[in-house]
Formats: C-alpha cells, structure tokens, sequence
C-alpha cells in the first residue's frame, strides 16, 4: 500500500489509550558538566545570571551532576585531555533505503502507537507515507501530526504535546527538518514534565523521563537528529531559547540519504552551511576534545567539497550521501563540544525575524571566525586544511582569514545574502539583538569572550 490515501487511512484518529507500562523504555535525565570545571559564564537563555545547574523552582531534586569537562578559558586553548570525557550519541542507521527500518527501529523502543511529528512540507513529498507504511507493517498504529513550523513556535509544542496526550500514543517519531525534530523534542518534555516548553529553557532543566525518541532527518544540515539540542521560539519576546540536557539526545537515528533529494535548492544550501558552522564552531569551542575533533574536521572536508556539487545535481545520490554524513557528523561534533558565537547570535535573529537558520549563520560566520581567531588561531590552521585550502607556512591568523573568505565564497554560490539588512535586520535591532545574545548558552563555549560591546560590533559588521 504506497499511495497517500492508503497510507494515511491507516492513521488512527486520537482515541485515548493506556500509557507505556513501567517497564517499557524512558528517557532519563542526566546532566552535562562536572562540577569542578562548569562554564562559569554559561546562563539560561531565559534568566540574567550565570550558569547554575538548578533544577526548576519548587523542586525537590538535587542539582544534577556534570558529566562534561571543558578545555581552559579564553585566553589558552588546552592541548591535553580531560580529565573526564563522555560522548553521547544516539543508536544511528545510516544509508539508502534505511527508512525501512523505521518500524523495527520503533518496535524496539517500546512503540504501539506512536507519535509522528512532521511538517507540511514533507507531507508533500513520497517519505510521511512511506514512514507510514513501515509503522503499519511493524503492527503500529500512528497518530501523525504536521504542525510545525519553520523555527518552531512555544505554542505549536504545547498543541502538539495536547494532540499526543489526547491520543495515547507512545514513542515520539519525527520526520523532517530540524524543526520537526525540535519540535518533537518538545512535545517529550511536555510530555513527562508538564507546564510550559520555555519552562525549561537552559541546561538540564528538566527531571522526569521522557518518551522514546526516533528521529528521522529529511535534511542535511542541523543535526538535531543526534544532539542534546532543542530549540523553541518564544513568540513573546520574539527570541529563541535552547534547552540542552543528555535526555535529549534521541534513542535512535535514521539518516536515509534520499530523503534529501526533495529538499528545495535555497534549503540544501542553508543547511549545508548550518552544518558547516556546526564544524568549525564545534572544532574551536572550549568544550571541544578529541572525541569531537575529528567529527568536526570531517564535517568541514564534506561539506566544503561536497555542497555545490550536491546542488548542481540534486539527484547525484553519492552527494547527497555525503552530505547526510557531513550533517550527522557535525551534529556528533557539536552536541558533545557545544557551539560559540555564531549560533549564539543567529538564534537571536531567527527568534526576531523567523528567517532560515542557517542561511543567518552563512551571515554570521565569517565575522565570528575573524573575531575568535585573535584568540584561538592555532585552532584554525586544521579547519583551514580540512576546507582544502592552501596555508603552507601561514599563521593561525592568516589561515583564518582565509578561512573567513573562503566561508562568504562558499555563501555567495548558494545564494546566502551579504549581509543581515538583506534578511529584515535594521541598526535600531542590534541593541536587543546584542542584548539578548548575552543570554544564550551558545556563547559560553566560545573561544573568545564577548561583551555587549563587542556582540554590537559583530552584528554592525554583519549588517
């Protein structure tokens, strides 16, 4: 059965059923940082003080132990390993034709009636149904709902959470950009935690388990499919919050390279740069560690040798392979060694403006490299390489300059504007965009430390 009427006629309608029994799998919470080396600086995108790993007011709980050691401060990039390190990552299925795997993949997490999140976009395309038939042939009944949005909004998770929990379903699945899966991430701490999604904005705020997750990327680019990232647009204060926590990271990743040759052009290119800032943010980041390098390093060899091809021939499946890679790898990468700047800033824009995310990080990122190189330069000598660049005998500065220029080529051919006027921004924003960028957790790790004065300066050049 692979029509879209057959395929859609097995989704149940929302009839309450019973819950997962105690045995069946759950999310557990676990923290992020040990507590000899937190990030001193790191604060909740919704609070003004520095980082306190603290569990939401009126709860009992302790204060969730560390399990992530950063390198040292600004002013020294630390050569030697941590003392500690742990690497969270998902069960991860990759390659044509893995898709088909959905319904066993499910099956073993527990799932009768599982939750699908996606987006009407992807329900124009052939992979909702063909998601639908392998539930259908694992004996799963889904509950599909496709009412997310581009950069999802506080309430699109509250109503998706609110269709879940009408329906008695299960294991969350999602398919579909970044914004499906945030969203579905969303909709499992609602799930197990109650009140509202902006609740929890920050690190490991939330303490009781969530659903199982199965997340499904239609794109290449964001790598939500794999982090302990979940991003939500406040649609109040017109910013986006990040929620970080090990919970988060999904159970189980499918990445099927053919889901990518349905993304329009615009998006495969936005998202290629997205996970080209994923790499080398994650590459330079004070919580970057061996582990994370070599994802990062390899994310920045496939993406820049492989975006424009995988553009000029969309059908090309060898491209699209490879930038399914680039994407998964850089998502390993940054969930483990957090971001900088760069995303700290763009997260700002995209909560104002709902414009593509990663088409402000093509923005963005030449002018953060710029501005972290003065503090880490050696770092971008092997980013340099690893984008096939030619820097025999060059210093750490002139590499990332070079670095810096071969990021805004690489954007031109996609097609990202020159700068943030282009997208909507206007100078009398940046006071608030400044302001607000203070206060996400996506700069804590950055190389260099930053001001408000000196986040003004970096949107004025970017505008």
């Amino acid at each position: 059965m692979s029509s879209t009427r057959a395929a859609r006629s097995r989704v149940k309608s929302p009839t309450p059923t019973p819950r997962l029994p105690a045995d069946e799998p759950v999310r557990h919470q676990q923290a992020m940082f040990t507590p000899q080396e937190a990030p001193p600086s790191l604060q909740s995108p919704r609070t003004s003080g520095g980082f306190k790993s603290r569990p939401p007011v009126g709860s009992t709980r302790p204060s969730p132990l560390p399990v992530f050691v950063p390198h040292d401060g600004p002013s020294s990039i630390s050569t030697k390993a941590p003392r500690l390190l742990k690497f969270h990552a998902p069960e991860i299925v990759f390659g044509p034709g893995s898709l088909a795997e959905a319904g066993f993949a499910a099956e073993r997490l527990g799932a009768r009636r599982p939750f699908v999140v996606t987006d009407p976009g992807l329900m124009a395309t052939p992979w909702a149904d063909e998601l639908l038939d392998h539930l259908h042939e694992a004996g799963l009944v889904a509950t599909l709902w496709h009412g997310v949005t581009p950069n999802p909004k506080d309430h699109e998770i509250e109503a998706g959470y609110q269709q879940y929990a009408k329906s008695g379903c299960d294991v969350i699945i999602a398919i579909g950009g970044g914004s499906c899966i945030d969203a579905a991430k969303g909709v499992a701490v609602l799930s197990g935690n109650g009140g509202s999604i902006l609740d929890y904005a920050g690190v490991d705020q939330f303490a009781k388990p969530i659903p199982p997750l199965l997340m499904i990327p239609s794109t290449a680019g964001t790598g939500a499919d794999v982090s302990q990232f979940c991003v939500v647009t406040d649609t109040v204060q017109s910013i986006k919050v990040t929620l970080i926590g090990r919970a988060l990271v999904p159970d189980i990743s499918i990445t099927d390279p053919r889901l990518l040759t349905t993304m329009p052009a615009w998006l495969a290119g936005a998202t290629g740069l997205d996970a080209l800032t994923h790499g080398i943010e994650a590459f330079v980041s004070l919580g970057h560690n061996p582990l994370t390098d070599g994802h990062a390093l390899s994310a920045v060899r496939l993406v820049t040798g492989n975006l424009c091809q995988s553009l000029s021939r969309p059908s090309d499946p060898e491209g699209r392979e490879r930038m399914a890679q680039a994407s998964l790898e850089a998502g390993l990468a940054f969930s483990n060694a957090i971001l900088g700047a760069t995303h700290a800033m763009s997260h700002q824009v995209g909560g104002l403006l709902d414009v593509p995310h990663g088409v402000v990080n093509g923005v963005l990122l030449p002018h953060v490299i710029r501005y972290n190189a003065a503090a880490a330069p050696d770092r971008f000598v092997p980013l340099a390489m690893a984008a096939g660049l030619k820097i025999e005998s060059m210093s750490g500065l002139e590499a990332a300059e070079m670095l810096a220029d071969h990021v805004r080529n690489l954007a031109d051919e996609v097609g990202i504007p020159r700068g943030l006027r282009h997208l909507g921004v206007r100078q009398e924003n940046i006071g608030h965009l400044a302001m607000s960028t203070l206060n996400d957790a996506c700069l804590s790790t950055n190389p260099r430390s930053a001001d408000r004065r000196d986040v003004e300066a970096l949107f004025m050049a970017a505008l």
